[in-house]
């Protein structure tokens, strides 16, 4: 399944917003670190990988986890870039 960057970013605040139906995801910058923006611990942050790969089928491998920090990255891994 190939994702529109428009889509990627519909899918991510979708899930973040199913974690933390509290946080204000309009006012997300894109580059801030999604655990620290949002206060998700580790439980929260893992939720969300899972919830990304339901919603996309897109595979988060294990050693791609920790570089998708940030909404631009996640953007960039579920539509098969390389964040810059």
């Amino acid at each position: 399944m190939t994702l529109s960057a428009a889509d990627a970013r519909s899918t991510v605040l979708a899930v973040l917003g199913s974690i933390a139906p509290e946080a204000d995801l309009a006012a997300l910058d894109p580059r801030a670190n999604l655990r620290r923006a949002l206060d998700l611990d580790s439980v929260d942050f893992q939720n969300f990988l899972i919830g990304l790969v339901k919603a996309t089928g897109v595979d988060v491998p294990d050693r791609a986890a920790p570089s998708l920090v940030t909404l631009d990255a996640c953007v960039a891994h579920l539509t098969g870039h390389a964040a810059g």
